[in-house]
């Protein structure tokens, strides 16, 4: 077996991506609350075409390493992993916010049970993974060409389907650029490892779409509102896709520029740790927000959805060194043994909003066929 590596930008994404997206929550969550609007609100508006398709591309980069493993390791790898921490976490954060807060625990069994069919809460992202992960090996298994499969995905992402079941809604909306990820993978990596060769040119590419984002998002007919960002021109289907997959290229790029910057790391870390903050932020959040708007300790809505960022980063990280400390709980992190439906394999933690396999030295990918372990 070839001798592989994790590749250090990809995780640098994805720790701009998952700041984003607790910046999203600690910001809506407070304006809500508030009744107000604040800096972060503008930055998380700039961001919105490509927050989450971002996060979902990533996740489809590596797909090629796994899609022609037998059934039962790439379901372990792609579909029981992500299962496994959205059941843990739902039932958490439901037995926290259902039946001991608000003390209903009939309301919480009905709850969790709803759980299993309708994805609960901020976790709808792992368990959209799942599906996808489903899905594509499915397609691959079909011999779907991507050719079919990426237009009709991307027809179903500019219909805006809104769905009575959830599941249908979120698969409509990011399942292409899931898929995207998977067959551009190739074409990804060239442009990041060009783009890290030719500074200048990168920085100019970056400064463009920086712009003409920030233009779309804030032309006329927008509206930067407290729980919500109303784009301008860039909320027309086709326009919105278009930005969100150059988006999801964009923090690509940048984060393989991030690299050369050795006091970024702590970023590096983040990103490779990404799961760990994306399945409990949203306690401390809740937590910490409502203290300080009770208390009086940060009433400003911007300054207090920065605090609240800091705040819902910072104590996943904690808990999880805390658990690596002590040597309990690492459920809550880690999958266990009996938790795997297949061999036992080094790469079992949840850095995995990627995938759970790291990529070779020297990546080489088709859209159909994994490379030869």
């Amino acid at each position: 077996m070839n001798k592989s590596i994790r590749m250090p930008w990809v995780d640098m994404a994805k720790g701009l991506s998952i700041i984003l997206v607790v910046m999203m929550y600690s910001a809506y969550n407070t304006g809500e609350y508030t009744g107000g609007v604040g800096f972060l609100h503008y930055v998380i508006g700039f961001a919105t075409p490509f927050r989450m398709p971002e996060f979902f591309l990533i996740s489809g980069l590596f797909l090629s390493q796994v899609i022609d493993r037998p059934w039962r390791r790439y379901a372990d790898q792609r579909i029981v992993h992500y299962f496994y921490f959205y059941a843990v976490w739902a039932f958490i954060m439901l037995a926290l916010k259902v039946g001991i807060f608000a003390r209903a625990p009939i309301d919480m069994m009905q709850q969790l049970g709803l759980a299993i069919v309708e994805p609960y809460g901020v976790l709808w992202f792992i368990y959209m993974l799942g599906i996808f992960g489903l899905t594509a090996k499915l397609l691959w298994q079909w011999k779907v060409p991507a050719y079919v499969v990426i237009p009709l995905a991307a027809l179903l992402q500019m219909a805006q389907i809104e769905a009575p079941s959830y599941v249908v809604t979120q698969f409509a909306a990011y399942f292409a650029f899931f898929y995207v990820g998977f067959v551009a993978a190739p074409l990804v990596f060239r442009i990041v490892a060009w783009t890290n060769e030719h500074l200048a040119w990168a920085l100019a590419g970056l400064a463009v779409w920086a712009l003409t984002d920030w233009l779309l998002v804030f032309s006329p007919g927008h509206a930067i509102l407290p729980s919500r960002t109303q784009m301008g021109l860039a909320a027309l289907p086709p326009l919105h896709f278009v930005l969100a997959v150059m988006g999801a290229l964009a923090l690509c790029i940048i984060g393989g520029l991030l690299l050369k910057l050795h006091f970024m790391n702590w970023l590096r870390w983040l990103g490779e740790h990404s799961l760990v903050v994306y399945v409990a932020f949203t306690i401390p959040m809740s937590l910490f927000r409502a203290f300080a708007l009770k208390t009086g300790f940060i009433t400003d809505t911007g300054g207090l959805s920065f605090a609240v960022l800091v705040v819902s980063i910072t104590t996943p990280v904690l808990l999880y060194f805390l658990v690596q400390r002590i040597g309990y709980g690492r459920f809550l992190f880690e999958r266990p043994a009996w938790a795997r439906i297949a061999e036992n394999r080094p790469s079992v933690t949840p850095d995995a909003l990627v995938a759970t396999t790291a990529m070779p030295a020297a990546p080489k990918f088709t859209s159909f066929k994994a490379p030869a372990e």
